[in-house]
């Protein structure tokens, strides 16, 4: 198949570390199955569609390997000690079946991880920090406020649950939250289809996060995932069928 690269170069002046305040493309590369989510790791990018995962080269843009395995609604890619953990749904069955589904990056064979049956919602992401799991689980249309966030130990007991800001819950039109990862002590997240991040903090007190703001992404919604190798992320352009890292964003020094 063909594959096209294309790699932006940032550029630097004497008074400043980069010329972007915003989230900007540094590699392009073409994949078809770029429609849900994607995911990298040292060598190799992951692109994420409903039932399968494609292998791209690093270098060259060249897809490698695909998925095998049964799959009906995979949402997301989270690289964790060598193998890669997706959300995996019924979406849009009801009611709502969820579960994580780990790929083994050497074979490429796709199993069930942990099974969380009906939990409420549709599993969009799965990561991990610190010593826990934290899973988003979706709700859409008119139901879309009801979309939760929840921590989990290692047993998978559940020890936090969250729900979103107005603020957020108003951009995301009658779809949901899709992609998430913790950088710092931030949650990013993103929509369905914007070019835009959202940035929170988890409260003190109380079950909703705090809303920090938001920062335009060469990428659209859908999963996200951090790019080790450039301490950047990595997402997709649904439309153009793209796996896309961007470098962070930076600030004028004084």
């Amino acid at each position: 198949m063909r594959a096209s690269v294309q790699c932006c170069i940032l550029l630097f002046c004497a008074n400043w570390v980069a010329v972007a305040d915003d989230w900007v493309s540094v590699l392009e590369i073409t994949a078809p199955e770029a429609i849900q989510a994607a995911a990298s790791d040292g060598d190799f990018l992951y692109a994420v569609d409903s039932r399968r995962v494609a292998k791209y080269e690093r270098s060259s843009g060249r897809r490698v390997a695909i998925s095998t395995g049964d799959a009906k609604h995979l949402n997301s890619g989270f690289l964790h000690k060598g193998k890669l953990l997706c959300a995996h749904s019924n979406y849009p069955a009801t009611p709502e079946q969820s579960e994580i589904k780990v790929l083994d990056t050497e074979t490429m064979k796709l199993r069930t991880f942990h099974n969380f049956g009906n939990y409420g919602g549709s599993l969009v992401w799965v990561i991990r920090k610190g010593d826990h799991w934290w899973c988003n689980f979706a709700k859409y249309g008119d139901k879309n406020d009801r979309t939760f966030l929840v921590r989990f130990n290692d047993g998978w007991d559940e020890t936090g649950r969250w729900t979103y800001p107005d603020s957020v819950i108003r951009q995301l039109g009658k779809y949901s939250l899709s992609g998430g990862l913790w950088r710092g002590n931030e949650l990013l997240t993103t929509g369905h289809d914007r070019k835009e991040i959202y940035r929170l903090t988890l409260p003190e007190t109380g079950t909703v996060p705090k809303y920090l703001g938001r920062q335009k992404t060469p990428f659209t919604g859908q999963g996200i995932a951090t790019d080790s190798p450039s301490g950047g992320l990595i997402g997709i352009s649904r439309a153009e069928r793209k796996l896309i890292i961007a470098a962070p964003p930076t600030k004028r020094l004084p």
